[in-house]
């Protein structure tokens, strides 16, 4: 298990007994907890005094939600990981949340132990996702796209689902601009650790696109969390 103790969070969220409790688990947990917003302007506005490294947001809070609140966030301050923790098993809510740049997504019901590790997932550079929600936020964008997504296994699946063939027809350096994206950093963040230019990132990331039939990088956040392509190259 990585060391958790690095993260810095920002709790979102209109409940204040479940706010209560959370804070309790993490720091536990030797977790740092920064502070905590009750909606997603005041989200905001914690966010950039306090400077957190990882967000677990609501979704549905008053005056603005959590997937504009992670819309607002991500534009501001992109190198912040942003993580859904709610009820809702929504389709839409899922589709929304990472196409606004949400980092992972999980369900409250969770038990702390397992909430605990993917939180560890997530120091790891995996995107967290409560189980078969993955499958369904890729089902989600086949909808949206008007391309029907078969089950896993299937013989005319439209979005590759199998990471050994798929990896196969990567090239060793698209896998470390994949694994880097899937991480949460930016384009310009991936080029500086690979000291090439951005540009270059952005040519590799069409080339990854293509090869996994994917259309966009909330996409591969999604395949990379189903698959485990997110896990650290050797």
């Amino acid at each position: 298990m990585t060391n958790m103790s690095d993260l810095r969070i920002l709790l979102v969220d209109d409940h204040n007994l479940f706010l209560e409790g959370l804070t309790n688990l993490l720091t536990s947990e030797g977790i740092k907890v920064l502070g905590s917003a009750h909606d997603g302007f005041d989200a905001l506005k914690k966010a950039r005094q306090l400077s957190p490294n990882v967000i677990l947001m609501d979704i549905h809070m008053p005056l603005c939600d959590g997937v504009n609140a992670t819309r607002l966030i991500k534009a501001e301050m992109p190198e912040i990981k942003i993580v859904m923790l709610t009820m809702s098993e929504e389709e839409e809510d899922l589709f929304q949340a990472v196409q606004s740049g949400a980092s992972g997504y999980l369900l409250k019901s969770l038990d702390a132990e397992d909430f605990l590790n993917y939180l560890n997932d997530l120091q790891s550079g995996h995107p967290p996702f409560s189980p078969g929600l993955a499958e369904k936020i890729l089902n989600a964008f086949a909808v949206q796209s008007s391309k029907p997504v078969q089950k896993p296994g299937s013989e005319d699946t439209a979005i590759p689902l199998d990471k050994n063939d798929d990896c196969n027809r990567l090239s060793p350096r698209q896998m470390q601009v994949l694994t880097l994206v899937t991480q949460g950093l930016t384009y310009h963040e991936v080029a500086d650790t690979l000291n090439i230019s951005e540009r270059t990132v952005k040519y590799h990331m069409g080339e990854i696109l293509n090869c996994l039939h994917l259309q966009n990088r909330a996409q591969v956040i999604a395949y990379a969390a189903q698959t485990g392509l997110s896990r650290p190259v050797q």
